[in-house]
């Protein structure tokens, strides 16, 4: 039974690999070679849109929760999903990016449908799996495997398309998919039926989620938790371009260094948030957002040496790595019996948003004041970040105190 019960650790590490790498190569690698082929910005514009299943992914949750009612059956939503994954993967190597560019991004949207819908059971499969106790390093483990498979998305399969081609490369790419997902067949836990799962799981349940008066802060507190450090991430490449780094060095720093520290970090961040509650932890977690941002607004004033940058690169990627552990364990603290793929969905939805939104935002901000100014105002959202999630998990735990007692 230890041995089973330990297990689950892998397998979700490894779950959570194999959905991250796909995603990296497709939104990060291939515009890089679509741009190296001489497609247009608006054509390399379009590959955004392999991303809508992510965000809409919450919409279909529902069937995913009311179907499956023990682990078997989470296991045959992840096999299955992963396997349509695959295939598809597969199929597309059979196109050329020149010629059947439409097709691709169809069969691409197909793909992350299915991927999405993997996310779903696995997350579902995580908190029934996980202990209370056992979420925090689970949740590190997550973390860790999605920067571990952009690590291999961005950085290897780059390396690999050099060499083999692109036929090859996604003849590999599926396979690995299969490979990543196939220990999640190891898995024997004997999971009774999960009771609060018979009932019928509606379409409106997800909107319900949003009127539960115990979700009214902690919805605010996902929408905050990466606004300090989100318009770093997104400008620090184009930061690293105006320095006249080259693609390969930028790629290095950022997609190699960066994604590494942030996949060990998440590891001891799940020991922290195991120790301290992940309230307190994502209280106290924005003050690395903070020290991030101060430190990219010293840089931005000065010609900053590499090693600089480096460290800077470091603060930034530590600082998402421990938001992330910090933000997944407290979503699973705030699903619903019975609908923990749909809430849990929800939830990181709302993060996606969010940060999709400070993004595109930090794009202006930068373009009008600069990255000195776009810096400046991430600190001070850092500040103000830190300030109400202290305020909002204070009150939120108050009255969950007052209610139980």
């Amino acid at each position: 039974m230890k041995e089973n019960n330990f297990s689950k650790y892998p397998i979700l590490f490894s779950l959570y690999i194999a959905q991250s790498v796909p995603m990296s190569f497709f939104s990060t690698v291939v515009p890089v070679i679509m741009r190296q082929e001489n497609f247009s910005l608006q054509s390399i514009g379009l590959l955004q849109l392999v991303k809508l299943p992510w965000l809409l992914k919450f919409l279909w949750a529902p069937l995913v929760d009311g179907t499956a009612h023990s682990n078997r059956q989470l296991k045959l939503w992840i096999l299955a999903s992963e396997l349509v994954y695959a295939l598809i993967i597969l199929f597309i190597g059979f196109f050329s990016l020149n010629t059947d560019f439409e097709l691709i991004i169809a069969l691409m949207l197909i793909a992350f449908t299915a991927s999405a819908t993997q996310d779903i059971a696995t997350d579902a499969f995580a908190i029934l799996n996980l202990k209370p106790r056992e979420r925090a390093y689970g949740n590190s483990l997550q973390s860790a495997g999605s920067f571990v498979g952009s690590l291999l998305g961005t950085g290897v399969l780059l390396i690999a398309y050099h060499y083999f081609g692109w036929t090859v490369l996604m003849g590999l790419l599926a396979l690995f998919v299969l490979v990543a997902v196939a220990p999640v067949l190891t898995y024997r836990h004997a999971a009774a039926l999960i009771e609060s799962k018979v009932e019928r799981i509606k379409f409106a349940d997800i909107f319900l989620f949003f009127g539960l008066k115990k979700n009214l802060l902690q919805i605010p507190i996902l929408m905050i938790a990466y606004a300090g450090i989100i318009g770093i991430l997104s400008m620090l490449k184009p930061y690293l371009v105006d320095l006249s780094y080259s693609t390969a060095q930028i790629g290095l720093m950022s997609g190699v260094f960066g994604t590494s520290i942030a996949a060990v970090v998440s590891i001891f961040g799940g020991y922290i948030v195991k120790k301290i509650q992940s309230g307190l932890a994502l209280s106290i977690f924005p003050v690395f957002s903070l020290s991030a941002g101060i430190y990219f607004s010293y840089l931005a004033d000065i010609t900053p040496s590499t090693t600089q940058l480096y460290i800077g690169i470091a603060l930034v990627w530590a600082s998402y790595g421990l938001m992330t552990v910090a933000i997944f364990t407290r979503a699973m603290e705030y699903v619903r019996p019975g609908r923990e793929g749909t809430d849990f969905t929800i939830q990181i939805v709302l993060t996606h948003l969010s940060s999709m939104l400070v993004a595109v935002f930090s794009g202006k901000i930068a373009q009008t004041f600069g990255y000195s100014g776009l810096f400046r105002i991430e600190a001070v959202i850092s500040v103000i970040t830190l300030l109400l999630i202290a305020f909002l998990v204070y009150i939120d735990k108050r009255s969950s105190k007052i209610h139980t007692e």
